[in-house]
């Protein structure tokens, strides 16, 4: 399913995301040695229509082509099939980003040989790029309440995620091995997104050890993710035509990161469908749509006071993964 080298294959540096699986034809994991031996762990294009974690690991490697790395670095180049399509992932595939748990697809087999295979090299410390496909800040993910996870995501940025759904991600699964934090870097294909990446990266492969001392208060800004926002299967949408089961608006992107008051309008619902239509899952998979959406005579409104991240316009993205999340301010 995947492939591990020791050595940087040639061409790689050169090659487009969508023409890599000319030189990977299939996920491989590579391995390169550094000045220090515990190895940078750094997964990308884990979606294959995210460019800017593979972008910025070519720029690095180019810069340190004829230099010793600071760090031993090992990088999982992912899902080079969709990224052939600039897709997310293909039909047939589990999500590369929800498959690191127990089980029998190809994709978990996979991720568990990764996982084995990453601990006996005792990792430093492991980050999985992403980009998000609706309008947010770069921000960094995080599956635990630790100082050294912490100082890790702030070399990214000030703003942090702590998550425990969805399951099944790289970051919860290496938060077992080492610190561990996924990062969000914007919009795919900006110049920004790939240099904040590629910046990142070198930090991280220049450190010696993580801080002792916590994190000062006004070095970060936490927040926990409450609820997933999804629209059924069988529930029709669009942002555009009023002939679906539900129109949402179309900035809703735009909303992400903002405290939206009670009674926000988040979209409109045909007259014969009285209900919600959208559907919101806390942390423990309980039914919490009522909690946080009213159906007000046909308009879609906020039943409280909430701050969403990931909210997409992106309709394939909906469908294969969420409509977005509700936030809270946490007190780290």
């Amino acid at each position: 399913m995947y492939e591990s080298i020791n050595y940087l294959p040639e061409g790689l540096l050169d090659v487009t995301t969508q023409n890599i699986h000319e030189i990977l034809s299939k996920p491989t994991l590579i391995h390169l040695f550094g000045k220090r031996k515990e190895p940078l762990f750094v997964s990308v294009l884990l979606h294959g229509n995210e460019d800017s974690g593979f972008l910025a690991i070519q720029n690095i490697l180019k810069y340190y082509n004829n230099k010793e790395l600071p760090r031993a670095l090992s990088v999982f180049i992912g899902n080079v099939q969709s990224s052939k399509e600039n897709r997310r992932h293909l039909e047939h595939q589990e999500d590369f980003n929800r498959c690191w748990l127990e089980g029998n697809t190809p994709e978990r087999i996979m991720a568990q040989s990764i996982i084995k295979e990453m601990r006996s090299k005792n990792p430093f410390a492991s980050l999985d790029i992403h980009n998000t496909s609706g309008i947010n800040p770069h921000y960094a993910c995080l599956t635990k309440l630790d100082q050294r996870y912490f100082h890790l995501a702030t070399l990214f940025s000030r703003t942090v995620i702590y998550y425990k759904q969805p399951e099944g991600t790289q970051t919860s699964a290496f938060s077992e091995i080492c610190p561990s934090v996924t990062v969000e870097c914007g919009r795919p294909s900006q110049p920004y997104s790939v240099e904040h990446a590629y910046n990142f990266i070198d930090a991280c492969l220049h450190l010696s050890h993580f801080p002792e001392h916590p994190v000062p208060a006004h070095d970060m800004e936490l927040y926990h993710t409450m609820a997933t926002i999804r629209i059924p299967d069988e529930v029709s949408f669009s942002f555009h035509s009023d002939e679906t089961d539900i129109r949402l608006r179309k900035d809703l992107d735009h909303l992400n990161f903002q405290v939206l008051s009670e009674a926000t309008m988040i979209g409109y619902t045909q007259k014969n469908h009285p209900g919600l239509l959208l559907e919101a899952k806390d942390e423990q998979g309980n039914d919490v749509s009522e909690k946080y959406f009213r159906n007000n005579n046909g308009v879609l409104e906020l039943n409280q006071e909430v701050m969403p991240s990931l909210l997409s316009v992106n309709e394939e993205i909906i469908r294969l993964d969420c409509l977005g999340y509700f936030m809270e301010r946490y007190n780290h």
